[in-house]
């Protein structure tokens, strides 16, 4: 297929074009802000979607580009690195029965180098590592965006060592959520409980901590679910670190799923954890991250707050608890529906296809539809703190100022008679 060839000036032209679909078929990393080929600015060309050529070799591709609102007639805009990597995606939506696709070539040597050609990224996009970052770290090297602070890697899970066992990033350890939880509340623990427990992993307020899980297939069945959703998990785990005061928590994206499909080393090493004497900050250092139940009460009465549910749409209309240890089903009133995916297992709708995060202007998208704005101090919960999490660092990588946990969620709130539920269809306001 012959392919039409675009210059910068006719892509600038297009970039506030609604009806023209700009896309980044890089990995989502360089379309998040790293520079993976020394482009002198890092992000993406505004406007431009997320669509990696890594994805072609799905079966599904073509429904992933539907979900995307990308359709047959619309015009399509493809850029990556190479001249190849984008004539490869354009071939694609052109066997597809799309007629009307270009590629631009110029993004590295002309877009990038230009100041004044338009360009965002996300945030913090540094605190979501990609898998050569974590590789270059762990040798000993010093990759982009790194520091020199002393680092453990650590392979989340929730009590499945074999998770770990079988298979995990060379020299990382491994580290149990109830190191961070307690079973009793699934709040985060105690101070005194924190401290030690980190101080048992050789993790200190400086320390920088890189976190993944690994995704077993979860079934809600087993005895323990979330033993088979480790990534949720390892995302968790940094939220109870920021809580805690470690200054520089990273995860990284896709988790191990990003680490197999680079092709990486596996180990299966026991890697022991070196205990030190002193996390040396006080716990918490970032308290106004969780929120408990009286201040959750508080933003739900103000103009100014709001509390976002992460569950699953039936969990939301009280069709089911979402979980075997929960009894009573139902919402919290006034609590905004901020939709995970299929169970308490799964964050399908914050994630792609490959387990990394999804395109936060995706995500921005949806919250924006849905009165979720971070003009708001905004507190994500679920049903015990995992979903709610995930979608807490969501809206921290995109910059949100005042985004929280709140920690008791379902689980604190439905055990207490005193407190208010709704089920069913919401009313529509």
């Amino acid at each position: 297929m012959k392919m039409k060839i675009l210059s910068t000036t006719q892509v600038l032209d297009l970039v506030e074009d609604k009806s023209c679909n700009l896309i980044d078929v890089r990995l989502v990393d360089a379309y998040n802000g790293w520079k993976l080929r020394g482009e002198a600015r890092g992000g993406h060309i505004k406007g431009a979607g997320s669509l990696p050529e890594k994805w072609t070799k799905y079966m599904d591709w073509i429904e992933i580009v539907r979900s995307k609102n990308i359709l047959p007639g619309q015009k399509i805009v493809i850029y990556g690195y190479t001249t190849e990597q984008s004539r490869k995606v354009a071939n694609q939506f052109a066997k597809a029965g799309y007629s009307d696709v270009s590629v631009y070539n110029g993004f590295v040597e002309e877009w990038s180098t230009d100041p004044a050609l338009p360009m965002e990224k996300l945030a913090r996009y540094s605190r979501l590592v990609y898998p050569e970052w974590v590789k270059t770290v762990a040798a000993g090297g010093t990759p982009p965006e790194y520091n020199g602070r002393k680092t453990v890697i650590c392979h989340a899970h929730y009590r499945n060592r074999d998770a770990y066992l079988s298979g995990h990033i060379p020299g990382a350890i491994d580290i149990d959520t109830l190191a961070l939880e307690s079973p009793e509340t699934w709040n985060r623990r105690s101070p005194e409980e924190l401290k030690a427990n980190l101080e048992q992993h050789g993790i200190t307020a400086d320390t920088m901590v890189v976190l993944y899980g690994k995704y077993m297939q979860p079934d809600n069945d087993d005895e323990f679910p979330g033993s088979a959703a480790g990534h949720i998990g390892a995302i968790r785990c940094a939220f109870i670190m920021m809580y805690a005061g470690v200054k520089d928590v990273r995860v990284l994206n896709g988790g191990f799923q990003s680490w197999k499909d680079a092709a990486y080393e596996i180990s299966t090493e026991d890697v022991p954890k070196t205990t030190i004497e002193d996390f040396g900050a006080a716990i918490p250092q970032q308290p106004e991250l969780a929120v408990d139940v009286p201040q959750a009460k508080q933003m739900l009465a103000s103009e100014d707050a709001e509390l976002v549910c992460v569950r699953s749409w039936p969990e939301y209309i009280g069709e089911v608890s979402g979980y075997n240890y929960i009894e009573k089903k139902g919402r919290i009133p006034g609590a905004i529906f901020g939709n995970c995916g299929s169970d308490a297992y799964h964050m399908e709708n914050y994630r792609n296809v490959d387990h990394s995060c999804r395109e936060f202007h995706e995500i921005e998208a949806v919250w924006k539809d849905a009165g979720i704005t971070p003009d708001k101090h905004l507190a994500f919960y679920c049903g015990t703190g995992w979903r709610g999490s995930e979608a807490f660092f969501n809206a921290w990588l995109m910059g949100w100022p005042r985004v929280s946990v709140f920690d008791g969620g379902w689980f604190e709130w439905s055990n207490d008679p005193e407190n208010p539920y709704e089920t069913g269809l919401p009313e529509v306001v």
